[in-house]
């Protein structure tokens, strides 16, 4: 009966068990961090003098982000010590001088994919530029009114990735491994990637052509992952693509507005089956032409770069570690996924 719960070779909770206790984790952390955060920050902004509702409207959304992508990490650390039996680097955060090249590439394939969408959408005349280095925030400058979206942004591309990827897709491919370790990373691949569109399908302006789109968004996202083992293209993508689609060229991003400091800004014309419309471009053909276009840039630079182009089948194989080996050695696991040893 135990081995329902335990799984005697891993020496482990098996990977049902574990996802719902590191979900009660997590939310245990993200509670107590944001109740914390908002119990401290609302006497300091009334000794400031400072109305919240206009720290809503400018700052609240990035310091809450920042809060959640620490939380996360702690939540991680805490996940892999207490449950996967695995250090912080086996999320894909073994950084070394692969790693930060690709990271490299991500940061430049996500501005790049946003860039040729604005300048394709500009020439056929389905944009129009309203205004360049605006922002609605009265008497500030604009570098300084940047700080906000680039910490949003840097945040949320590290912790959704690790939630998504790192974590789960790790986890669910573990687990599955016993069908082949193949058919186990490609499954987890599509699961996790169907959550992360589901879980964006609350967002404003959200439709089911946008939800599906999100959910091959999170393919493309994934991509990276799943070929290197690590999380750096899919961190570096994520971050630039978001910023870059609303700070940069004034795009709604996945159906909210974060125009409130921008290098440009716009007004969306053209159809909304190729633009996206109010959702953005990840709702339009647009969006998955480039989405198309990034995921061949991205099997053709890991294989530029490490001479492969085939699926890191070590995501789908756990190695037994002991508790020292959990805390002190995380380079072991970072470097068997990088390396793609497999089942």
């Amino acid at each position: 009966m135990i081995t329902v719960f335990w799984n005697p070779h891993e020496r482990r909770l098996r990977m049902i068990w574990r996802l719902l206790l590191f979900i009660t984790l997590y939310g245990i952390i993200m509670l107590t961090s944001i109740t914390g955060l908002t119990v401290v920050l609302v006497p300091l902004l009334g000794l400031a003098g400072v109305e919240q509702a206009a720290l809503g409207q400018h700052a609240s959304i990035s310091l809450f982000a920042l809060v959640s992508c620490l939380a996360t990490i702690l939540a991680l650390w805490l996940g892999g010590v207490l449950l996967d039996r695995r250090p912080l680097s086996g999320y894909g955060l073994h950084l070394d001088r692969g790693w930060w090249l690709d990271l490299g590439f991500g940061l430049l394939l996500g501005a790049l994919l946003m860039a040729l969408i604005f300048v394709v959408e500009l020439a056929l005349g389905w944009i129009t530029i309203t205004g360049t280095f605006q922002t609605t925030q009265p008497g500030q400058s604009f570098v300084l009114a940047l700080l906000s979206p680039v910490v949003l942004f840097l945040s949320v591309g590290i912790y959704e990735e690790l939630l998504t990827r790192g974590y789960l897709l790790r986890n669910l491919a573990e687990g599955l491994g016993r069908f082949g370790a193949r058919p186990a990373i490609v499954v987890a691949w599509l699961i996790s990637s169907s959550i992360f569109g589901i879980l964006h399908a609350f967002n404003p302006n959200a439709t089911p052509i946008s939800t599906l789109n999100l959910i091959i968004a999170g393919l493309f996202l994934g991509l990276g992952y799943v070929l290197t083992g690590q999380l750096a293209i899919s961190i570096g993508l994520h971050i630039t693509w978001n910023f870059f689609q609303g700070t940069v060229f004034g795009f709604p991003v996945s159906g909210q507005d974060f125009t409130r400091v921008g290098v440009f800004s716009i007004e969306q014309g053209g159809p909304p089956l190729w633009t996206g419309g109010a959702f953005g471009p990840e709702a339009g053909l647009m969006g998955l032409l480039t989405i198309a276009l990034g995921s061949a840039l991205t099997v053709g630079w890991v294989r530029w770069r490490t001479g492969q182009n085939g699926l890191q089948l070590a995501l789908a194989t756990y190695t037994p570690l002991t508790s020292a080996a959990v805390a002190g050695q995380g380079a072991r696991d970072g470097s068997h996924a990088a390396d793609g040893e497999g089942a």
